[in-house]
């Protein structure tokens, strides 16, 4: 870095500082403005937004539903951070760090709320008894994995992809700290995954389904085109285990959900039944306009 910076004794928050992200962080939490969250027909209501974090939980339900837990059929309903959809007071009400994915349970008096991305996936797999290990060992190993991805990913989202991909403008310190990180962390399960087919061992589970979003999709080339610079092809046994996990066909409907970039064929901004896949992508919404 070629300018230096000095903090001030205080700190004062400059919302023109912000960047891209000026709209969606603030330092301070609560609502901004009323506004009643929709509620659809199914027990299961999400609010979420199709980033890694929200892939997590919509993986989940189409991974539950394809293994006959009809229980677990769901409304999802967009939340758009970037218009501020998460500061609304019925937003808050079922999360109130403001943060996507959210979900409220309707199949219990009284209803849920469910919060952060791993407590979802562990409430559900709890619910339905699905996707997490019965064997002790294996189960340990699961919420292990589970937890090294909720500790571990902020330094591949908020470091190292904010300041390669997001950052105003580039500095080589930030991009060269959190780039090793990432580096050691995709080592970590480079390693890891050379001695099991999935991160529990021989079972696929929810920690799969918490690691696969960030770190598989970040090893396919989705995630903030930084394969070559990460020179990915190093961690075979990490592409192995991504390629072999995008192939199944809950994990590709649910990376579709709450979808708003990309192909427009892949892009389902609400997900009410399991037809709405075939039926109400956006290709073929525009296409009947």
């Amino acid at each position: 870095m070629t300018d230096s910076y000095t903090p001030p004794a205080k700190w004062t928050w400059d919302a023109a500082s912000g960047g891209r992200f000026a709209h969606i962080n603030r330092p301070i939490s609560g609502s901004t403005h009323d506004k009643d969250l929709p509620v659809g027909e199914h027990p299961l209501q999400l609010y979420s937004l199709a980033t890694p974090n929200g892939q997590k939980v919509t993986i989940m339900l189409e991974e539950l539903l394809a293994a006959g837990h009809g229980g677990a059929e769901y409304d999802a309903w967009l939340i758009r951070i970037h218009e501020g959809d998460q500061f609304s007071s019925g937003f808050v009400a079922v999360n109130p760090n403001s943060k996507i994915p959210a979900m409220m349970d309707h199949s219990v008096s009284p209803p849920q709320r469910v919060f952060e991305s791993g407590a979802i996936l562990l409430y559900l797999a709890e619910k339905f008894g699905a996707f997490l290990p019965a064997d002790p060992a294996a189960r340990a190993a699961a919420l292990s994995w589970l937890f090294w991805q909720m500790g571990s990913a902020p330094l591949l989202g908020g470091g190292f992809g904010h300041f390669y991909a997001y950052a105003p403008e580039k500095y080589e310190y930030p991009i060269n700290r959190y780039a090793m990180e990432v580096k050691r962390q995709l080592d970590v399960l480079d390693r890891h995954l050379a001695e099991n087919d999935y991160m529990a061992g021989a079972e696929y589970s929810i920690a799969d389904m918490a690691i696969w979003p960030w770190y598989g999709g970040l090893v396919l080339g989705r995630l903030y085109e930084a394969a070559e610079f990460l020179d990915v092809e190093r961690y075979a046994h990490v592409l192995r285990w991504a390629r072999q996990i995008d192939a199944r066909p809950a994990v590709r409907r649910g990376r579709m959900v709450n979808m708003t970039s990309g192909p427009l064929e892949l892009q389902l901004h609400e997900r009410h039944d399991a037809s709405d896949f075939e039926t109400r992508t956006q290709d073929k919404l525009q296409n009947a306009d």
